[in-house]
């Protein structure tokens, strides 16, 4: 089992805890980890792309020249592709660019990204994270405290009091907010450390074991 300190929100370590070995402490499977990445950056996209085809560009419907006596080529209308202002061929149109991996996959990718983040030293637990009021100064006290200045996922187990700190965190560039159960390998990815509460280790730990 791999031992970690418990702090609480001023930085003061109070006990340690043992993270799930099959959970935070698997050899990272990169593939997997790259896999669902591309996954939830291609689902992203807007897919808003569009290009008009022959049938959809304004022009008239009449023959261009002549079918015979030019000395040239057999021409329609002038919206065929070839000519300058025609429609596109095969040119993108909406559509929606994500899907899905496999479940088991997805699963695989979420365990070596925790790994991994715990093998670089980058996971912080702490006890609970509770403000009595919103307050930006405050968060970023906190965040002192704790030693952070680059990029911070907080993770929170949703039965927490954690209205407040998520609103107190708006406004920090620097931060951002997820439950236990909806971490993701693009959170995970983009944030140089991960701070995550007690009982969201524990829901974490229920959810991928």
């Amino acid at each position: 089992m791999t031992t970690i300190k418990v702090t609480d929100q001023k930085g003061t370590e109070l006990h340690d805890i043992e993270l799930n070995e099959a959970v935070f402490g698997i050899a990272p499977n990169q593939q997997a980890m790259f896999d669902a990445v591309v996954m939830q950056r291609a689902s992203l996209r807007q897919g808003t792309a569009d290009t008009k085809g022959r049938s959809e560009v304004h022009g008239t419907g009449k023959k261009s020249v002549r079918q015979k006596g030019t000395g040239g080529a057999r021409h329609a209308q002038k919206t065929a592709p070839q000519f300058r202002g025609g429609g596109v061929v095969f040119g993108p149109t909406p559509r929606s660019y994500a899907y899905r991996v496999n479940r088991k996959v997805a699963r695989l990718a979420l365990r070596s990204y925790l790994s991994t983040i715990v093998a670089n030293n980058s996971l912080k637990v702490v006890d609970k994270i509770e403000f009595e009021n919103v307050k930006t100064k405050n968060f970023v006290q906190v965040m002192n405290d704790l030693g952070l200045s680059r990029k911070v996922l907080f993770v929170f187990d949703m039965d927490e009091n954690w209205e407040n700190a998520e609103l107190s965190m708006r406004n920090i560039p620097n931060a951002s907010f997820q439950f236990a159960d909806g971490i993701n390998c693009l959170e995970l990815a983009d944030a140089y450390t991960v701070v995550v509460t007690e009982a969201a280790v524990k829901k974490i730990e229920e959810a991928l074991q």
